[in-house]
């Protein structure tokens, strides 16, 4: 029964937490339903395109969803259920759901733009040029990490070519996840180009998803994982590069279903479990303040990531979010009630690995999905059942799918952030530009750029990637709120909810990373240092002292607002 209670007790609390902070927030930022979006303003049919609310919904869901909730809270079990559970639950009300919310508003009221411009019109030029800088950065870790989690679930590790049947678990999950990119440029075409409406098309939808797991599971996909890694770099490439109505809003509504079943799953597990009694929840309340992963501080907050609190989401609200939100009071539940739906797939995983927990600690399980789905898939039947191999399938089936659309985000966002680099302007674009800047500043060169590095990198162990994005991206969401903070100070808004997050996130993120450099210096010392060692040193270097000069000018922004009351 520990398992049914947790859940209840999380949905009770975010759903509080939606109705009244959420609503609080809106009224304090003047939410106005009448006001006309940058999507309508300055619709241009590649990113600017206005997106029915439940497609838009679908489409920040999935791309802030991605592995984050599933990975993060897993590992960040061996502290015990109770620290994972707070911090799930308080994090995604007032952390998460503050930055993401906040992001999207910002955004919408400044045209679209992305947290550095948005930094632009509070904090000067410089700080921006920095953020993009530190975003770009967190951005390769994205891709690397995700390429990491996508090819972990496609390839067959004794290797071959084609499609095969009675496939294996990833084999399957390779052939769907193929067909669920046919499918997903069906239904933008049908949908933008032949006008059908949302309901039709989602039905047609949902009927291409089942054809295609079926299929799936009769027959799979066989390629090794440097060839997967290659094919999702490509992938990624061309969905970046592309209008927003083939791929990106079409895949990630159609793929918000899969999320929304895999949760749907796994409620019925814990209420089957709980009263059947044929799986126990096997994590204790709490394990002590240090473990195999560190100090609770910082450990427990970086670890968890996604689940609680994710920078990454800022970037999404306001790359690609904002340029398509139809109406300003779409704001708070696309914003807002996303990512407490994302605390409560936290909340999931965490449940889920505890029904493994045994085996996840004595390693028996390759990856955090691994050992999720398999959580979840045991509530419903042994694992030689069928019923077990079906569930796990489709369990694996929705990680991968989540990290895959993750990565068709993070690549455009990545696009829209290298070039504005090297502009001159909001105004400027790279047709405009002159020598060196119109190369540099061209869509084409800065994704295939940070693809090829983000899949290099993709090549090492989900371990060497995870910690240093845990790291990454949770001081983006500190640089991100601080950023909202600044701009809702400059037009005379509430912002003092934003401090405490603000300032938290920021002295747990820095001494996160000033741990890393201090170990990865020692092993430099010793002579013991690895090429991941040393590619971890610097990059973590690299940020934390991107970050401190942010920071120094947020505060000095912060001070200037202060004087000028």
């Amino acid at each position: 029964m520990t398992a049914l209670l947790i859940i209840i007790v999380a949905i009770a609390l975010l759903v509080c937490g939606y109705i009244f902070y959420g609503s609080w927030l809106a009224k304090q930022w003047g939410i106005d339903p009448s006001r006309k979006t940058p999507a309508i303003e300055m619709e241009d049919g590649v990113d600017y395109v206005a997106a029915k609310p439940v497609v838009l919904l679908g489409h920040h869901f999935s791309s802030i969803a991605g592995a984050g909730p599933i990975n993060g809270p897993i590992q960040a079990s061996v502290f015990g259920w109770v620290p994972v559970f707070i911090w799930c639950i308080v994090g995604g009300i007032f952390f998460g759901g503050l930055q993401d919310f906040g992001s999207l508003f910002a955004s919408v009221r400044n045209e679209g733009k992305s947290v550095g411009e948005i930094i632009e019109t509070s904090m000067g030029e410089k700080s921006k040029k920095l953020f993009i800088i530190f975003a770009l950065l967190v951005l390769i870790l994205v891709i690397a990490s995700f390429v990491n989690v996508v090819a972990g679930t496609f390839f067959t590790k004794e290797g071959g070519f084609g499609i095969v049947a009675n496939p294996t678990g990833n084999q399957t999950t390779a052939m769907i996840s193929l067909l669920f990119i046919v499918l997903a440029i069906i239904y933008g075409i049908i949908t933008n180009r032949l006008g059908v409406k949302t309901v039709p098309a989602t039905i047609i939808g949902i009927v291409g998803i089942i054809i295609a797991v079926v299929i799936g599971l009769n027959f799979g996909f066989v390629m090794g994982r440097t060839p997967w890694i290659l094919f999702v770099g490509a992938y990624i490439t061309i969905a970046s590069l592309v209008p927003v109505w083939i791929l990106l809003q079409p895949r990630d509504y159609l793929s918000s279903f899969l999320l929304y079943a895999m949760i749907g799953l796994a409620i019925i597990g814990i209420v089957i479990s709980a009263f059947t009694g044929n799986v126990t929840f096997q994590i204790p309340a709490f394990t002590g303040l240090t473990t195999k992963i560190g100090p609770m501080f910082p450990a427990l907050f970086i670890t968890v990531a996604c689940g609680a609190c994710s920078g990454f989401h800022s970037l999404i609200s306001t790359g690609t979010t904002s340029k398509q939100l139809a109406n300003e009071k779409d704001a708070k539940p696309i914003g807002y009630g996303s990512m407490l739906i994302e605390s409560a797939l936290g909340i999931i995983s965490l449940i889920a690995v505890g029904m493994v927990f045994e085996k996840y600690t004595a390693g028996e399980f390759g990856s955090p999905a691994v050992a999720f789905a398999s959580g979840i898939a045991i509530m419903f039947g042994v694992e030689t059942s069928a019923v077990y191999g079906t569930i796990y399938a489709l369990l694996t089936l929705a990680v991968s799918v989540f990290a895959l659309t993750s990565l068709d985000t993070g690549t455009r966002l990545s696009r829209f952030m290298f070039a504005e680099l090297f502009l001159k302007d909001n105004e400027e674009t790279y047709k405009d530009a002159t020598g060196a800047r119109k190369v540099l500043a061209h869509p084409l060169f800065g994704t295939i750029l940070m693809v090829a590095i983000g899949c290099i990198l993709g090549g090492l162990s989900l371990s060497q990637i995870w910690g240093l994005f845990g790291a990454a991206n949770q001081l983006l969401a500190g640089i991100a709120l601080m950023a909202v903070a600044a701009w809702l100070g400059n037009v005379g808004k509430n912002n003092k909810m934003f401090f405490i997050p603000m300032i938290f996130m920021l002295a747990a993120t820095l001494t996160s990373l000033v741990i890393t450099v201090i170990g990865k210096i020692k092993a430099v010392a010793a002579g013991t240092a690895l090429w991941g060692d040393w590619f971890q040193l610097l990059f973590a270097s690299a940020m934390a002292i991107l970050a401190v000069i942010l920071v120094v000018e947020g505060i000095q922004t912060f001070k200037k607002q202060i004087s000028k009351k």
